[in-house]
């Protein structure tokens, strides 16, 4: 029985990170309701003419100073433009990846006559994006909701021809039912999976390296965003950083936010939703494994173990919330660099046990360029507390809200995200607004 159990809960580990480590073109929010923007298109006998959208407040939040790829333009309005004029419907969160140079031009015009209106949603899904497009005499909405891709109504010409409210109660209520939710499983068993899990279902894990690698590469060359990873390399250039681990591992992380951010045309791959995240969780890995001169298979396990501890702390957080959870999927690099360098557990635990007393108090005041500066301090603060795990240190439950158990110090600061810090969200969303007024 428990061989059976264990199966189970692994077919439930390979399922969740399928499902939430995806290719993804620019920021997830705007790109979101980009997507219902496309799909909404799709359901039009011409090209739409206007556009009226709402979002929710996190979601607005997230899409107000973050560049749209191949636009050079920040915000929501050109991403639904986008999406209804050049966006393709069946790509997902690559729904913009190619849009032509018309389709950019002509989603700028749109906006240049004040066809596109963006207002905030009532109600309480944290992560919604509705787009109402417009040709002529004719209509057609699109309403995402829940997650990033998940449509949960079409309207057409006023008559609903699909309806999807009750999906995601009904999927919840099974897995509880069955009792294999990842939010249920236990960083060990995580760990256990990834070090020991039949390494064939594995490998599609690489294709995380190979996207995330090329998009770091392409934000040294560039000036994307605030393009820190650039000028940390030419800092170090100067010799006023030292050529070590460490300033890899900040370079090559920061330059992959900093391209994502900063509008680069190229697919981050994503965890729970966030190139960020998808980021954090990668490059710190793939420089120690290019360090460490690893094999491939030490590679599939460390990047599975770190995504995949990324996404079974992520499920205990709202989708979207004030805590930053770039510095939340760090954790799971952590654990994948801690396994690389001594393949035990306990470093392992040590190491997220640290971060969670070092990172725990970052906000997120909106998806922007300045994002990449947050994903650099998570990765900073990865490898430190790996370094002091190592040495047998880390922060104990003695100390603020980290228990003697890394579950419990994960359930900790998940609760002040998803309580204490919903006072915090609304102040920061108030601040924007006030700012966009």
């Amino acid at each position: 029985m428990g061989e059976e159990k264990n199966s189970l809960l692994w077919d439930e580990f390979i399922r969740a990170v399928q499902q939430e480590v995806k290719p993804a073109v620019g920021c997830t929010e705007p790109i979101s309701l980009a997507l219902a923007a496309a799909l909404a298109a799709s359901h039009l006998p011409g090209p739409a003419e206007r556009i009226e959208a709402l979002v929710s407040p996190n979601l607005m939040k997230n899409g107000m100073g973050v560049t749209v790829p191949g636009t050079g333009m920040v915000g929501l309005p050109i991403a639904a433009a986008l999406g209804a004029l050049g966006g393709d419907p069946h790509a997902g969160l690559e729904v913009v990846k190619c849009a032509t140079p018309a389709a950019i031009e002509q989603a700028k015009a749109m906006l240049n006559r004040g066809a596109v209106k963006v207002g905030m949603a009532a109600g309480d899904d944290v992560l919604f994006a509705q787009a109402t497009l417009f040709y002529q005499d004719r209509l057609a909405s699109v309403t995402i909701a829940g997650s990033h891709t998940h449509v949960v109504k079409i309207v057409k010409d006023g008559d609903v021809i699909f309806d999807d409210r009750f999906a995601s109660a009904a999927m919840e209520n099974e897995c509880v039912t069955e009792g294999y939710c990842l939010k249920q499983a236990t960083a060990h068993q995580v760990y256990h999976f990834a070090v020991t899990g039949p390494l064939e279902r594995m490998r599609f894990i690489l294709e995380a390296a190979h996207l995330n690698d090329a998009l770091s590469l392409e934000g040294l060359k560039g000036s994307y965003g605030l393009h820190i990873g650039a000028t940390l390399q030419r800092q170090r250039q100067r010799g006023l950083l030292a050529h070590d681990l460490l300033s890899e591992i900040l370079i090559r992380t920061t330059a992959a936010s900093d391209a994502r951010m900063g509008g680069a045309v190229m697919p981050a791959m994503s965890n729970s939703g966030s190139g960020n995240q998808g980021i954090a969780a990668t490059m710190p890995v793939v420089v120690v494994a290019d360090y460490l001169g690893c094999d491939e298979e030490k590679r599939i396990r460390a990047l599975m173990l770190s995504h995949l501890m990324a996404i079974y702390i992520h499920s205990k957080l709202p989708a979207l919330s004030a805590l930053c959870a770039a510095n939340t999927a760090a954790m799971g690099a952590a654990a994948g660099i801690a396994w690389l360098l001594e393949e035990r557990y306990e470093p392992v635990a040590m190491a997220i046990s640290s971060m969670i007393g070092d990172v725990s108090g970052i906000i997120c005041d909106g998806a922007s360029n300045s994002c990449a500066m947050k994903v650099s301090t998570g990765a900073s603060a990865a490898y430190k507390a790996v370094l002091m795990a190592l040495d047998n240190s880390c922060v104990t439950g003695n100390e603020g809200i980290v228990a003697d158990d890394v579950d419990q110090s994960i359930a900790n600061l998940c609760a002040l995200a998803s309580q204490a810090m919903c006072q915090t969200d609304t102040q920061i969303i108030e601040i924007m607004a006030h700012k966009a007024s």
